[in-house]
C-alpha cells in the first residue's frame, strides 16, 4: 500500500482561504443573521450553533456549486464542505492516473457513494466540479427521502444523481448495484464511533472545544447510523473490503475515508487477505486535522480505464 500526504488544501479546492462572507451572504441572505465578528474583528459564525453551520453550508453550496435549494433534517450530519471537496479532488487525481493524468469528466464517469446521507454533499460537489454521475445509497430511509428531495429540487442534479435505499444494513454493494452496473469509483465516509456512548462522548468533546462548556444541548453531528456502528470505522471498512473482493469487477477503485491513523494496519491486513492488486493511502489536511483516504482495486490499469470509456 503506497501512501501520499499533503499539509495544504488541494489547489482545485475552492475553500483554501477565509470564507468570503459578503459574497456568501449575497448568495444566501439568510446567513447574515448568523455572522458575527470574532475577537480579531474578522467575520465568522458560531460553529457550536447547528443552525449557523447549516446556513453556512447552504451558502457555500449555493455560491460555489450552483445549488438553488439545500436543507437537512434536525440532528442529521452537516458535513464540512471544504473537507468533502478535498476528498473528491484527491480521488479525481487518483482516477487521472489511469487516464494519462487527465481527470475523466462527465456522466460517463459513474460514482457510487456508500452512505450518501440526507445532505447529499459528495454528489453535489462531484457533479458540479467534474460532471460525474452519482448513485448514493443509505440504510436510513429518512436520509434517502431527503436526498431524493434535494435532487428533485435542483435542476443541476436531476440527471446526475440517483439515491437508493439499502434494505440490508449488513450489506454495502449487494442490493444496491444493479446487474451489469459498473462504477469508476466507490467512496464512503464510514461511521466513526464503535458505540452510541462513544458517539455521544464525541459530541460532548466537540461542543467543549467549540463552546468551552460540557452542556451538549443538541447533537448536531449526525444521526445514529451516521455516527456509529459495531466495531467503528475499522470494522466497517473491513466489511467493505470483504464484500468488494466478492465483486472485484464492479468498481475500478473502491475507497473509504479513515479518521484514525492506527486503523491503517488493520486495513492493510484486510487488503492483503483479499489480494487487492493495488492500494493507496491519500493524505488529507483539514486545518489542524490530518485525515486520509484508503483506496484499493482488483483491476489492472488497462482494465480500469474501461470503466469510463463511452459505451
Amino acid at each position: 500500500m503506497t501512501q501520499s500526504g499533503t499539509k495544504t488544501l488541494h489547489p482545485r479546492n475552492r475553500h483554501g482561504g477565509r470564507y468570503d462572507f459578503p459574497s456568501l451572504i449575497k448568495s444566501c441572505p439568510g446567513l447574515a443573521s448568523f455572522v458575527t465578528p470574532n475577537p480579531a474583528g474578522d467575520d465568522t459564525v458560531n460553529f457550536a450553533d447547528p443552525e449557523a453551520v447549516k446556513f453556512l453550508n447552504r451558502a457555500l453550496l449555493i455560491h460555489h456549486y450552483g445549488i438553488t435549494h439545500w436543507d437537512i433534517p434536525a440532528g442529521y450530519l452537516c458535513p464540512a464542505i471544504p473537507g468533502r471537496a478535498e476528498c473528491l479532488h484527491q480521488l479525481a487525481d487518483l482516477l487521472a492516473e489511469d487516464d494519462g493524468n487527465e481527470i475523466p469528466r462527465g456522466r460517463r464517469v459513474k460514482i457510487l457513494e456508500i452512505g450518501v446521507g440526507a445532505n447529499c454533499v459528495f454528489p453535489i460537489i462531484g457533479a458540479a466540479e467534474y460532471g460525474w454521475k452519482f448513485v448514493g445509497s443509505d440504510i436510513d430511509s429518512v436520509s434517502v427521502r431527503w436526498a431524493r428531495e434535494l435532487v428533485a429540487a435542483n435542476r443541476s442534479l436531476k440527471k446526475n444523481v440517483e439515491c437508493r435505499l439499502q434494505a440490508d444494513p449488513s450489506k454495502f454493494f449487494n442490493g444496491i448495484v444493479k446487474a451489469d452496473e459498473r462504477f469508476a469509483l466507490t467512496l464512503c465516509n464510514p461511521p466513526f464511533h464503535a458505540s452510541r456512548a462513544a458517539a455521544q462522548e464525541g459530541t460532548m468533546r466537540k461542543l467543549r472545544n467549540l463552546k468551552g462548556t460540557s452542556e451538549a444541548t443538541l447533537n448536531f453531528g449526525g444521526s445514529d447510523s451516521e455516527l456509529w456502528c459495531d466495531g467503528g470505522e475499522l470494522n466497517f471498512i473491513r466489511g467493505m473490503i470483504r464484500e468488494s473482493a466478492s465483486i472485484p469487477e464492479v468498481c475500478a477503485w473502491y475507497s473509504a475515508m479513515v479518521s484514525k491513523q492506527e486503523n491503517l494496519s488493520g486495513i492493510r491486513k484486510a487488503l492483503k487477505t483479499v489480494r487487492a492488486s493495488d492500494s493507496r493511502v491519500l493524505g488529507i489536511s483539514l486545518g489542524q486535522k490530518q485525515s486520509r483516504i484508503v483506496a484499493w482495486t482488483f483491476q489492472s490499469r488497462e482494465q480500469r480505464r474501461k470503466y469510463w470509456e463511452p459505451k
